[in-house]
């Protein structure tokens, strides 16, 4: 037998070394791959890893416990469309020019998905995209035209129309699982993967029809909120559980034999499948039951006899209590809130399914997995349904992210991030210069830093609300957020400021903008925020372009 002679031993050496050295080098240049999950309303308060009094959420809540949650992340404009522009680009709504849901995103701009496949990522965009525009950067998107539908929901697949059957939540992540068995198992993946739920009008899936039926929630201590000590702004909005939620659209307040007898009322007209129909109806309380009608017809005879089932008998009580008043406002609340929270419990479900596919696919650890909202909303706090405030419960949104490589499990950071972050986030972590143009930050110095702010990081965060008049008419709105102080400036057609101490107040019910004693800190939040005005270019801001007035300009508010 020949053996080796020293000569040779010093060659196997160095050929053993300089695998393992490739090997090594090989494993340190593989991309991690992305999925960002964004929901559509879903507040912290309605995940239970945030807020356990209303739903638990599990598998949501095992993205924080096998990574990091962050309790102050905050958007920049609280309205959909914005929100989606301001993640993809990086940039605030004024220069990525989407201000409010009227607009058309300006797709010639960069977004990062696009660098991420310039880089060699494979790229795909499932779900809601509500931007006007056709996706551009992605090797295969299939998107819900404008708001989308629960039921039977209808899809643009890479610029083709289908209508697939099935509970939308469902369907979106078929799509996702689908484009994950398909793709480039050479290349990484980004995946957005962007539910319509639990955008309002909150309807479940049939197998969670009723789930909360017997269940009776706590109310926030505010929902019956008068707003006292507060100006225009506050109380002229049109977003109240007591006047402006819609008897058929909202609370499904319509029988079957009723919806039966409707057929055919809105044919011909689709409700909200543009954005030019989506406005003109809003805050319009006479297209109610056509409105809802049509999505009502979308089920199948057997999804509409479970449906039946359930609200036939909410029909009932309702008309049995003839509740008034304060109690008017709590039975809406309640009803509101199971309906809102089923939504919530079957994207709990998915992103359970397409965690387990990922496990079982052995890519669940290279993976950097975000779950997110477009914004936050109101659960009945200050007795209020929707977003556009920036208020506590509008401006934050829930953000988790899991990546086990670089993100130790657990980690929990009171870090001021934002949904501007996110692009020079997902760019960072992919090993791709980050624009200039993007004004966000990485965010991981944070994540590296064990969830703690490093000292350079940002002390205020700025918000700006365009979106008025529209839908729920909350006024146009600019301000600043500290760690304890909250500063907003309502202009346009109203000049008025409030100024809230987070600390003692974090209800935000006492506007101390004209105490004598907080005048010192209302001057410098004041300074602050022209310095974060000058940062982000928004130094004109109450002339910024907004959303056309010509569906509202001779309409008065709804005040049934």
């Amino acid at each position: 037998m020949k053996t080796l002679n020293s000569y040779g031993i010093v060659v196997l050496l160095l050929f053993m070394a300089a695998c393992k050295e490739a090997g090594k080098k090989g494993a340190e240049e593989k991309k991690p791959n992305i999925i960002f999950i964004m929901t559509d309303d879903h507040t912290t308060q309605a995940i239970s890893a945030y807020d356990q009094r209303y739903v638990s959420t599990p598998h949501i809540d095992r993205i924080a416990e096998e990574g990091i949650l962050f309790k102050n992340c905050f958007v920049t404009n609280s309205i959909c469309g914005p929100s989606r522009a301001v993640i993809l680009t990086g940039k605030y709504s004024h220069i990525n020019g989407l201000t409010d849901n009227s607009k058309v995103f300006d797709s010639t701009q960069v977004i990062y998905p696009q660098l991420l496949k310039k880089a060699g990522y494979q790229t795909a965009m499932i779900g809601k995209w509500h931007l006007g525009s056709a996706p551009v950067g992605f090797d295969y998107y299939s998107i819900l035209p404008n708001q989308g539908q629960y039921y039977r929901p209808d899809f643009i697949e890479n610029g083709k129309r289908i209508t697939e059957a099935g509970y939308v939540t469902d369907v979106v992540t078929d799509k996702a699982i689908g484009f994950l068995e398909s793709r480039d198992k050479d290349k990484p993946f980004l995946m957005i993967y962007q539910q319509k739920a639990p955008h309002r009008n909150w309807m479940p899936a049939t197998r969670h029809l009723g789930m909360f039926d017997d269940v009776t929630f706590p109310e926030p201590g505010n929902l019956l909120d008068n707003f006292s000590g507060r100006g225009r702004a506050a109380k002229e909005q049109l977003m109240n559980i007591s006047t402006d939620m819609m008897e058929a659209w909202d609370l499904k307040l319509a029988t079957a034999r009723e919806l039966d007898s409707l057929t055919g009322i809105a044919a011909g007209h689709r409700f909200g499948d543009t954005k030019e129909d989506d406005f003109e109806h809003a805050n319009d309380k006479s297209t109610d039951k056509a409105r809802f009608l049509e999505v009502y017809n979308r089920m199948t005879g057997e999804e509409k006899a479970a449906w039946s089932k359930v609200y036939d008998r909410r029909v009932a009580e309702f008309e049995r209590l003839r509740p008034e008043g304060d109690d008017l406002v709590r039975w809406k609340y309640q009803q509101y809130m199971k309906d809102y929270l089923a939504c919530v419990v079957a994207v709990d479900e998915n992103v359970g399914r397409l965690m387990d596919y990922l496990e079982k696919q052995g890519e669940l650890d290279n993976t950097i997995i975000v779950y997110t909202s477009d914004q936050g909303f109101f659960l009945g706090e200050h007795g209020f349904f929707d977003k556009r405030f920036m208020y506590e419960e509008s401006l934050r949104t829930p953000l988790m992210i899991r990546y086990p490589e670089k993100i130790a499990a657990g980690t929990v950071s009171d870090a001021l991030v934002m949904n501007l972050d996110f692009a020079p986030t997902f760019l960072d972590y992919a090993g791709i210069e980050i624009p200039e143009s993007m004004q966000g930050a990485s965010m991981r110095p944070v994540m590296d830093n064990s969830g703690k702010a490093p000292g350079n990081w940002r002390k205020a965060m700025y918000y700006h609300y365009y979106e008025y008049p529209s839908w729920h008419m909350v006024k146009r709105h600019y301000g600043i957020r500290t760690e304890r102080y909250k500063l907003i400036r309502f202009y346009n057609d109203i000049d008025e400021w409030e100024l809230y101490d987070l600390q003692n107040d974090p209800k935000e019910m006492n506007n101390l903008f004209h105490h004598p004693e907080y005048r010192q800190v209302v001057e410098k939040l004041k300074e602050q925020l022209k310095e974060l005005q000058l940062r982000y270019k928004d130094t004109d801001p109450t002339e910024r372009d907004t959303v056309s007035d010509k569906h509202y300009q001779s309409r008065q508010p709804d005040s049934n």
